[in-house]
């Protein structure tokens, strides 16, 4: 749980939870809590449950609530978010944000709804949401509600409200990530591109939120550990290993997410509720670079 008055709890490693499926795509909820333990394990600052690599467009609300009160019940104590705007009416995600809030999260998403092409809009409309809850707010920009950027003069009118304390950055440039950071405050922008990732930390961003957490998050605790005690030339080969965890997971995540975390030792099938078919070329792909990945130390 969050504590008041110290934002830099917002920092750090906040790591995605995938949606176990069973072969009838219904919710696999037993295989959750136990990957939501797994990935509690590595010692992240936080779990995001209903994320993007959630599936969570593809979930109703029943499962939405269901799936972040499962991570909560296996996150063993660490701090749960969870995406709580995704209803596609105004007195439906005042009442969403109620129902996620009723799960036991630490905190809440909010999603920027497709309003990039109007700040002002997107402000307002995040600022009176905000009122509902007095849970602190993340900001996701989340590329499946585009337009979804968000102007670094946008984010710091929204900090200055008080109500939110972090920003889930999809921009992926650098120019328009200092952009953020230059007006962050006591806030944290989290960084979502993983090629640009030591760059921001070098920047001043205060932690990551991205999808290859969901089955390195390892890795992601060791890059901000070391980068957070400034033994800067290990963080730089940290992120090296990370950029290949990256492309080994490239084209078709969040399948290869899932039958990479159970290499790893966690019974969870690959399926997902897209297009994803992970034929037997790709998985022994993985298979290859999850046997050179644990013979280098960089996985168990």
């Amino acid at each position: 749980m969050y504590q008041k008055d110290n934002m830099r709890q917002f920092d750090g490693v906040w790591a995605l939870i995938l949606t176990p499926f069973h072969e009838d795509r219904s919710v696999d909820f037993t295989a959750l809590e136990r990957y939501a333990a797994w990935q509690a394990s590595h010692k992240p600052q936080h779990l995001f449950a209903v994320c993007g690599s959630s599936e969570m467009t593809s979930l109703t609300l029943d499962e939405r609530i269901q799936i972040a009160s499962t991570v909560v019940a296996g996150a063993g104590g660490v701090p749960v978010v969870a995406t709580a705007n995704l209803e596609p009416s105004w007195f439906a995600q005042v009442e969403e944000v109620k129902r996620m809030e009723s799960t036991g999260v630490s905190g809440l998403v909010f999603v920027t709804k497709g309003y990039g092409n109007d700040q002002d809009r997107m402000f307002t409309y995040l600022a009176e949401l905000s009122t509902h809850t007095q849970l602190p707010v993340m900001l996701y920009e989340c590329p499946g509600f585009s337009p979804h950027k968000m102007s670094g003069e946008t984010y710091g009118k929204l900090v200055k409200t008080g109500r939110f304390v972090a920003i889930k950055d999809t921009t992926c440039t650098m120019p328009l990530i200092k952009e953020k950071i230059a007006v962050q405050g006591e806030s944290s922008v989290l960084q979502a591109n993983i090629p640009y990732l030591f760059e921001a930390y070098r920047a001043g961003a205060r932690g990551v939120c991205a999808t290859p957490t969901t089955c390195g998050a390892q890795l992601f605790v060791k890059m901000w550990d070391e980068f957070s005690h400034g033994k800067i030339d290990e963080a730089r080969q940290t992120h090296q290993h990370i950029c290949l965890l990256d492309n080994a997971i490239d084209g078709g995540f969040c399948a290869t997410a899932k039958y990479l975390v159970k290499l790893q030792g966690i019974e969870m099938n690959w399926y997902t509720r897209g297009s994803h078919n992970l034929n037997a070329q790709r998985l022994k792909a993985l298979d290859v670079w999850y046997e050179w990945a644990k013979d280098a130390g960089i996985m168990k």
